[in-house]
């Protein structure tokens, strides 16, 4: 009998040990999930935010051609070069052969984080009066993205839309390195916004 009540004492501890274990894989499995919010609507401006210069572009442009909004922002970083030519210039270059170069404008940015980056683009949009902003970005910066740009321009009412690169990232994060590293970095960055940056 005490041999018996000795062996659940000891299946308590464990159990409990394995439910966490379950619980605590669960939630690392969406974890990818939950760093992404896809969810545009119709906006006065579309903006591309800066750090990434192939699939965000690209998905501002559908989303422009599709008639979500008539103009579109591609942020781009004034500090930032490719060998001997800023950034800010290519982009430049890129946005004058577009079909809709006259629904399309550059603006720079000057700050280095999404934090920062939200200051310049209101710069930007009161060039054009924008009231409703649709923000695209890379998928798994959605969510860390929208909480910035709300919070620190509550005047304007923000949606936004993923840009997927299968190469960066996968909601599957734990069968590729690559998605691994993006989640954690992205998770650490989402947990100093929460911590330090929300209160300033």
């Amino acid at each position: 009998s005490s041999m018996r009540s000795e062996m659940r004492f000891f299946r308590l501890p464990v159990l409990s040990f394995l439910a966490v274990i379950v619980i605590l894989a669960v939630a690392a499995s969406q974890a990818a999930r939950f760093l992404v919010v896809d969810q545009p609507e119709k906006s006065d401006a579309i903006v591309a935010l800066a750090g990434e210069t192939n699939a965000r572009p690209a998905r501002a442009l559908e989303l422009l051609r599709q008639g979500m909004a008539p103009h579109v922002f591609m942020d781009a970083e004034t500090r930032s070069r490719i060998y001997d030519t800023q950034l800010i210039d290519i982009a430049q270059n890129y946005v004058n052969r577009l079909p809709e170069a006259n629904r399309v404008s550059v603006c720079p940015i000057f700050g280095s984080s999404t934090f920062a980056e939200a200051h310049d683009v209101s710069r930007c949009l009161q060039s054009l009066g924008a009231h409703r902003v649709l923000i695209v970005t890379s998928d798994y910066h959605t969510r860390r993205a929208l909480m910035i740009f709300r919070r620190r321009l509550p005047q304007y009412q923000f949606s936004i839309a993923g840009a997927t690169d299968t190469a960066q990232f996968g909601e599957a994060w734990w069968t590729n390195r690559e998605w691994a590293k993006v989640v954690f970095d992205e998770s650490a960055k989402m947990l100093w916004w929460q911590t330090v940056d929300r209160w300033r």
